[in-house]
């Protein structure tokens, strides 16, 4: 084994006496950022940077649902222009089109405050 290699190996075992409740905080902590409790403490003892494993997959989430929306926007559009005399309540399908883009404004805006408190704490992390 070379000298590189055999630094990377973690043979240190740190001890540390918490009470249950902290125990069981650090646990969901570890848990939420997809971590091992032992990775999660290495991390935040040294400083790294922390992401939320759920602050990922929510924003995720948001991206898709928004561009789902999107598409059924551009579906309800084609429909609207192809059959414009074979409607039968087009104001109802204007109607469902105009919530759609509503929706969409608003997701857009969500994102963009999930952007931006992930990239603050990001920050405040990076700061400490």
């Amino acid at each position: 084994m070379d000298k590189e290699s055999s630094e990377n190996i973690r043979m240190v075992c740190m001890q540390s006496y918490m009470t249950e409740s902290e125990s069981s905080h650090i646990i969901a902590l570890a848990e939420q950022g997809g971590l091992t409790v032992s990775e999660f403490i290495r991390r935040v003892a040294l400083g790294h940077k922390m992401n939320s494993q759920l602050d990922k997959e929510v924003f995720i989430e948001l991206l898709k649902i928004n561009a789902d929306i999107g598409r059924l926007g551009v579906l309800l559009k084609l429909a609207l222009t192809a059959n414009m005399e074979a409607m039968a309540s087009q104001w109802k399908v204007r109607q469902l089109l105009d919530e759609i883009e509503d929706r969409q404004e608003e997701l857009k805006e969500l994102i963009s405050i999930s952007e931006r408190v992930m990239l603050s704490r990001s920050s405040d992390r990076r700061a400490r």
